[in-house]
């Protein structure tokens, strides 16, 4: 079974805002458009197919009344009070069935596929599907899985066509994500078997004052990082539980490190 990274969602009060804020930093964002009779909407910020999608509401009510599905992204979003911040992330397959039945024998419960829309601004329409996976007995979400109804060489070539994907003011491409976790070797060793991935060797982030470990991943890699005291990602861990925490993206030209609706985003130069 293989998967690559999607998108990382970013929960936000006003996704049209992240325009004009990503700007700043030289990251290029457009407006997504409105799914259908859910009550959500997003911008979004592509690094080739890896995305960055910053999920608001348009009717929060509408949002609390669905019936959504357990271990669902809008389950977990609900459940966290609508709190700004990096929620959930995806992990796209071309076997969505297969998937479903994988994460099965790996002792997973499993809802989906389901079929989903959006409405983009142009009024054309985009689907895809949606399986979701967990355990009752973890704290940390496990990675929405998604599957385009476009082979990922049709859909880059739309994108790019539509100036949805386009090169960045800083030259940025994406890395990966940070995840706070509180156990690092329990978590490295369950995700990997879950997910067919290769686990890296524990390394030490003195800005996060943490232990690191690496998932390999096509389209972006996961870290997953532990506390080793006061800091970082200790705070997050206290304040917010486990979860992702920070995008990391590189850059030939730029260095930096920014805050923005309860994100955390570092680029680093190469």
């Amino acid at each position: 079974m293989k998967f690559a990274f999607d998108h990382l969602v970013h929960f936000v009060e006003e996704p049209k805002d992240m325009i004009a804020a990503l700007e700043k930093q030289g990251i290029y964002a457009v407006e997504g458009g409105v799914h259908l009779n859910r009550g959500t909407y997003n911008t979004l910020s592509y690094f080739d197919l890896s995305y960055i999608e910053f999920l608001g509401t348009y009717d929060r009510e509408l949002v609390k009344k669905s019936n959504h599905p357990k271990y669902s992204l809008m389950e977990t979003v609900v459940e966290d009070g609508f709190k700004e911040g990096f929620e959930r992330f995806a992990i796209r397959t071309t076997d969505i069935e297969g998937a479903a039945q994988h994460f099965r024998e790996k002792g997973l419960s499993v809802n989906g596929p389901f079929p989903l829309s959006r409405k983009r601004p142009d009024g054309s329409i985009i689907e895809w599907q949606l399986l979701y996976a967990g355990s009752e007995n973890e704290e940390l979400n496990f990675p929405f899985i998604i599957q385009w109804n476009e082979k990922d060489e049709e859909r880059r070539s739309d994108l790019i066509e539509r100036k949805v994907i386009k090169l960045h003011p800083s030259k940025a491409s994406f890395s990966h994500i940070t995840i706070v976790v509180k156990n690092i070797d329990e978590t490295a060793l369950k995700w990997s078997n879950w997910l067919g991935l290769e686990k890296g060797e524990a390394f030490i982030d003195p800005e996060l004052n943490a232990t690191c470990k690496t998932l390999y991943l096509q389209g972006g890699n996961i870290v997953l990082a532990s506390p080793l005291g006061e800091g970082v990602a200790s705070q997050i861990l206290v304040e917010r539980g486990e979860r992702p925490f920070q995008l990391n993206l590189t850059s030939d030209i730029t260095n930096t490190s920014f805050k923005l609706h309860g994100g955390l985003y570092k680029i680093s130069k190469n």
